[in-house]
C-alpha cells in the first residue's frame, strides 16, 4: 500500500478518475485520505494539467491510499514507460494533511516543458477547467 497525490485528470470525477481506473483493471478501490496541497506551479496543457514542483503557490489535489498494483496503471495513464523519455515523471513528495504528513507518489513535468503554456494561477485544475470550458451564452 502506498499513497498518491493527484491534481489533474486523476481526481475524482475527472476523465481519468483514479477510482474508475482501478475498477477497469479490477484493482482494489483507492481509499480517499483527504484534500491536500503541494508547492509548485500548475500549467494548462489543454486536455490535462502539468505540475512543475518548486516553491510556487499551492496546487490543490487529493491524496489516496492505493494498492501497489495500481501504480503501473497510473504510469500508463501518464505515459511513463521504462527507458522512454516522456512528458511526465514520477517522483515522491511529503504532503501535509490534517492528520500529519504522508509520502506520496506524484506525477510532475519539467520546467522547460511549460514554456508558452498558460499558468493555472488558482492551482486548482478542476476549477480552472470548469471556468475555461464554459461557453458564452448566445443571445
Amino acid at each position: 500500500m502506498r499513497h498518491v497525490f493527484v491534481y489533474g485528470t486523476l481526481r475524482s470525477g475527472e476523465i481519468n478518475d483514479i477510482a474508475c481506473a482501478a475498477a477497469r483493471h479490477r484493482i482494489d478501490a483507492p481509499h480517499w485520505i483527504g484534500s491536500a496541497t503541494v508547492s509548485g506551479r500548475l500549467y494548462d496543457f489543454g486536455a490535462y494539467p502539468g505540475l512543475v514542483p518548486d516553491a510556487g503557490g499551492p496546487v490543490r489535489g487529493e491524496v489516496y491510499a492505493i494498492d501497489d498494483t495500481l501504480v503501473p496503471v497510473l504510469d500508463e495513464i501518464e505515459e511513463i514507460y521504462p527507458g522512454v523519455d516522456s512528458l511526465f515523471q514520477s517522483s515522491e513528495v511529503i504532503v501535509a494533511l490534517g492528520s500529519g504528513e504522508v509520502l506520496c507518489l506524484l506525477y510532475v513535468v519539467a520546467g522547460d516543458s511549460v514554456q508558452g503554456l498558460p499558468r493555472i494561477e488558482s492551482g486548482d485544475w478542476v476549477l480552472h477547467r470548469l471556468a475555461r470550458d464554459v461557453e458564452p451564452a448566445i443571445d
